[in-house]
């Protein structure tokens, strides 16, 4: 039995040394989620009375909730592609052989280090109607003869919103894309132009190919932050005009904390909680299809 305690077999040992994480994964992952669902189906009051399904139904024929949710689908899908676009643009500026390499690369961080409500401050007095950058520039320009109202018009405003996120978020991805680049060896760069390949035959038969692990990674984090879109909306137009961009963040914050209704703001939470397992479920197919 003492011999046994002093030497462990692998299996007790590793059952040892996972049970910290998984006790932590319980406490920050399983108990949340337990407690949203909990929360969803019943009502979160004195009498804590048991509802069933009546959130769900009441959500499913809510006007505010498909509203909210066809926003945060415009911004994802707006976004999520720009600021891939931008961000591959910018890794393959910095991945550029500079003598001086850190001034490009701590350009890169600075929008990702900004805080998201800051972000959307200091774009919200870009596009300001009377003391804005943007109105002024274009003004000078003699683009426009009277200030445009970019905040208070509801396509300017959720195009405001789209070019501020991909801003944000676009040097994030462009960290993870210049990871995958500097991991790309250099010899297949040199043996395509052996074989006579242009640039452009190299981006798109080397580069692409041999980045798509980081570009899909880097999507899914992206994507998944795009649907919990919350902060720069929020501080540029409060979901105005109207609710013309309001995201589903939002409309949970409203619920939840404006109307202190706690249960039905859960169950819209379980409902962004499944989409963004079913978009993460999507990607992890395709690097499995990839790896393959």
């Amino acid at each position: 039995m003492l011999s046994k305690l002093r030497d462990p077999s692998e299996k007790t040992l590793a059952i040892l040394l996972l049970a910290p994480a998984f006790l932590l994964l319980l406490m920050i992952v399983v108990y949340p989620i337990g407690k949203l669902v909990y929360n969803s189906v019943h009502a979160v009051d004195k009498n804590g009375a048991f509802l069933g399904l009546q959130n769900y139904l009441d959500v499913v024929q809510d006007p505010l909730f498909w509203n909210a949710t066809q926003n945060t689908l415009l911004i994802t899908l707006i976004t999520v592609p720009g600021a891939l676009i931008v961000g591959l643009g910018l890794a393959l500026l910095a991945n550029l052989p500079f003598k001086r390499k850190w001034p490009v690369r701590l350009s890169l961080l600075l929008p990702w280090a900004l805080p998201l409500s800051f972000a959307g401050l200091i774009f919200a007095w870009f596009f300001h109607t009377e003391y804005g950058v943007v109105n002024d520039v274009l003004q000078r320009m003699g683009l426009q003869s009277e200030p445009t109202s970019w905040l208070l018009k509801p396509h300017w405003a959720m195009a405001a919103i789209c070019l501020t996120v991909i801003w944000k978020t676009s040097s994030f991805m462009a960290l993870i894309l210049l990871a995958g680049l500097q991991m790309i060896p250099k010899s297949l760069y040199e043996a395509a132009e052996v074989d006579g390949a242009s640039r452009w035959q190299q981006f798109w038969q080397i580069t692409i190919p041999m980045l798509m692990p980081s570009i899909i990674v880097a999507l899914i984090f992206r994507t998944i932050t795009a649907l919990q879109t919350f902060d720069i909306p929020y501080t540029m137009t409060r979901g105005g005009p109207g609710e013309a961009t309001e995201t589903l963040a939002m409309l949970i914050h409203k619920y939840t904390i404006d109307y202190s209704d706690i249960s039905f703001g859960s169950t819209l939470a379980v409902f962004m909680f499944v989409i963004s397992l079913f978009v993460t479920g999507f990607y992890l197919k395709q690097i499995g299809k990839n790896a393959q």
